[in-house]
């Protein structure tokens, strides 16, 4: 049996991932993404480096192992990293800028499952390399909205807000840790670490101590250099004239350390408590940590398995064929195999009933897949060389030679 935290993919969830893939990729091209695809495990460093120690991907979630040489190797569990380092690696700061990439991946992460959240999730993900422009920004949260849009997914909500720039985040670390000494004796030791390491990653701590000593706490986006303030003003007019709702959240803090400024996060009513369904924001110093040059970056991902719950039930019925093939007797059914071949050649999705079924049986298991239409073909039918095609959805026949079916419902036929 699989292993606590992952599960089977079945094919009704199948169909919903493969729309899900479909919609994304037609967006992502439509939008100047090229797919990447980078191997399932990486050297440890890339996670460390890229995505930081005071993480909790990095101090608890991680599957990290040695291979037989010795080396540290871990199972991608996020998918920025590892494009930032195929950018490096493969000399793409050399190409015109900015350099778009998208993929669909699996993470793996040890963490608590939860409704929509495995240890072993699909992701999708867009990075764009190459400029410092707040319209990029803007684009790339347009790019998630639009795909939950196309999707359907209901009740989605944008939270927005700015981690600052490197100039402006020390003076504000230090307003932080000052705020937070007083308090340190009443935090969890888990907090006290992250105050050493990084105490913005307090804001994403849910224990009640630690909520309670942030809650009086300064806000970065409160605290921004003139030059961040301006990124963030443009990246908020940005989405004003698209049309894009957003509430401005001066407490989000995605739980990555390589983000700068534009951070953001989805969230979907459909998802409950554990509401967030995609997010990201800007890397500008994620390339340069990971040996390549100073070149910013900004980039989101949005899990499969969340979008997949957000859509319901009624996502997975969706039609399965589009056309049942009903002929009982053996022998016609033999006779028109090449039609049923024909059929699916055309790009038709064609499920034909089998042996010892009789009509009946047959129109429930069309029923049963969503068939849009079933040719019957019984003796009559066969001696005329006709056949009858039934709309499933209307209930109307109507009589269509053999020889023009395939023209017919592959939308070639009047």
């Amino acid at each position: 049996m699989p292993p606590r935290g992952t599960r089977d993919v079945l094919p009704a969830e199948s169909r919903v991932r493969a729309l899900i893939e479909r919609t994304g990729a037609d967006l992502m091209a439509a939008n100047g993404f090229g797919r990447i695809t980078t191997p399932t495990f990486e050297e440890t460093e890339v996670f460390v480096r890229g995505v930081g120690t005071a993480t909790d991907i990095v101090r608890k979630e991680m599957y990290t192992f040695d291979d037989r040489g010795g080396r540290s190797l871990t199972l991608r569990p996020e998918g920025t990293a590892p494009v930032a380092r195929a950018y490096v690696e493969n000399g793409m700061h050399k190409l015109p800028q900015p350099v778009k990439l998208w993929y669909l991946a699996p993470m793996f992460r040890y963490e608590a499952p939860q409704s929509g959240r495995f240890r072993e999730h699909w992701q999708v993900g867009a990075e764009a390399f190459g400029s410092e422009d707040p319209l990029l920004d803007v684009e790339m949260i347009a790019l998630l909205a639009d795909l939950y849009e196309r999707l359907g997914v209901p009740g989605v909500r944008l939270r927005i807000s700015s981690m600052g720039d490197a100039d402006g985040r020390g003076l504000y670390r230090e307003r932080l840790i000052a705020h937070l000494t007083p308090l340190a004796d009443s935090l969890p030791r888990d907090a006290r670490e992250r105050m050493d390491e990084n105490p913005l990653r307090l804001f994403d701590m849910k224990d009640d101590a630690v909520q309670a000593a942030m809650k009086d706490a300064p806000r970065l986006v409160d605290n921004l250099t003139d030059a961040a303030l301006e990124h963030h003003t443009r990246v908020l007019d940005g989405l004003r004239l698209l049309d894009i709702p957003f509430d401005e959240d001066p407490t989000l803090v995605r739980g990555l350390d390589y983000y700068t400024r534009t951070v953001f996060e989805f969230t979907c009513d459909r998802l409950g408590a554990q509401s967030g369904i995609g997010g990201g924001g800007r890397y500008d110093g994620l390339v340069e940590s990971l040996g390549g040059p100073d070149v910013p970056g900004v980039g989101f991902g949005t899990g499969v398995e969340r979008i997949t719950l957000a859509l319901g039930e009624e996502a997975a019925s969706t039609q399965i064929v589009d056309v049942y093939l009903a002929i009982p007797d053996a022998d016609i059914r033999m006779e028109l195999m090449p039609v049923l071949r024909d059929l699916r050649r055309s790009g038709l999705r064609v499920e034909a009933g089998t042996a010892g079924k009789g009509l009946k049986a047959m129109m429930r298991h069309a029923s049963g897949l969503g068939a849009g239409n079933v040719i019957i073909i019984g003796p009559r039918e066969h001696a005329e060389g006709v056949a009858t095609v039934r709309d499933m959805q209307s209930g109307d026949q109507v009589e269509v030679p053999v020889s023009d079916l395939v023209a017919r419902l592959s939308g070639g036929g009047a």
